[in-house]
């Protein structure tokens, strides 16, 4: 079986993205990292496949590494791929923003989890209840 590539998804710099310095504010690359998530999340039918069971995706924690400057203009792509654990509650999403030249322009960590949405804890087996909800796990992990 061969690997596909990661899911990923087309950003373009815009002005109103730029701090005083002229390079690409930092919490918009947090921004393009949900972006990727969020759309990783429905194309793999999570979001609809969860929600059905009284369960969201929550954020617990967001690493960025910041490698290269952005500006305006700027295009990239913005990986997304999932990673989980047995036996954990929580699960991991990885963006990397690379330049179109092949530039890595930053790396983001993501930790999240299954949160039972009417009793507002999270839910043990994040791995188990997407398996269950008939979900792509292949396209989540980019395999």
């Amino acid at each position: 079986m061969t690997e596909r590539e990661p899911f990923s998804i087309h950003v373009k710099v815009r002005t109103y993205e730029l701090d005083p310095n002229g390079h690409l504010n930092h919490a918009v690359y947090h921004q393009y990292g949900e972006i990727a998530r969020t759309e990783l999340a429905v194309t793999a039918g999570v979001t609809e496949g969860l929600i059905k069971q009284g369960i969201g995706i929550v954020m617990l924690e967001s690493h960025i590494r910041f490698r290269r400057e952005m500006r305006f203009g700027d295009e990239a792509t913005v990986t997304c791929v999932s990673r989980f654990e047995e036996d954990k509650k929580v699960f991991w999403m990885d963006n990397v923003i690379t330049k179109l030249d092949g530039t890595v322009s930053a790396e983001i960590e993501s930790t999240l989890g299954l949160m039972d949405l009417e009793k507002r804890k999270l839910v043990p087996g994040p791995l188990e209840r997407i398996r269950d909800a008939g979900i792509d796990l292949d396209l989540l992990q980019g395999k």
